[in-house]
């Protein structure tokens, strides 16, 4: 089961604005690491479960993963081979906006290059490119 709200307000919404950066959740909040993205995009929740799943087979029940995002938007898609109009189609998904500057997981509890290596493999199942970041006056 893929990530999505359990309540939201309106069923579906519009597209809206993905220029800019990251502007909130943009710094480490929680943990020493982090994976912090470098393009912008959309991120389904199915992306986000695969990197979960990955960062923490990796660890083997050391640390603690945080997970900084959550899809709350819905995306519509209309069956195939149907004539234009009649409406927007229904909700066939949920994404996350990511914007350049986002951080999307935290990792603490752990030495530096477990770490690293987590997020390599994380890195490779999102749609975007990602980099990976340290607390200031975290060990190296």
């Amino acid at each position: 089961m893929a990530l999505a709200p359990a309540f939201t307000k309106y069923r579906k919404s519009q597209k809206g604005s993905r220029a800019g950066n990251a502007k909130r959740g943009n710094t480490l909040a929680f943990g020493e690491y982090g994976l912090q993205s470098l393009s912008r995009g959309p991120m389904t929740g199915q992306q986000i479960e695969a990197a979960r799943v990955t960062i923490s087979r990796h660890l083997k029940r050391k640390g603690k993963l945080w997970i900084r995002i959550f899809p709350h938007k819905p995306i519509t898609k209309k069956p195939a081979e149907v004539r234009m109009g009649q409406g927007k189609g229904p909700v066939e998904y949920y994404v996350a906006v990511i914007k350049p500057g986002a951080v999307l997981f935290e990792l603490g509890g752990i030495p530096v290059a477990i770490a690293k290596e987590a997020f390599r493999l994380a890195d490779a199942k999102l749609p975007f490119r990602c980099r990976f970041i340290v607390r200031e006056g975290a060990e190296q």
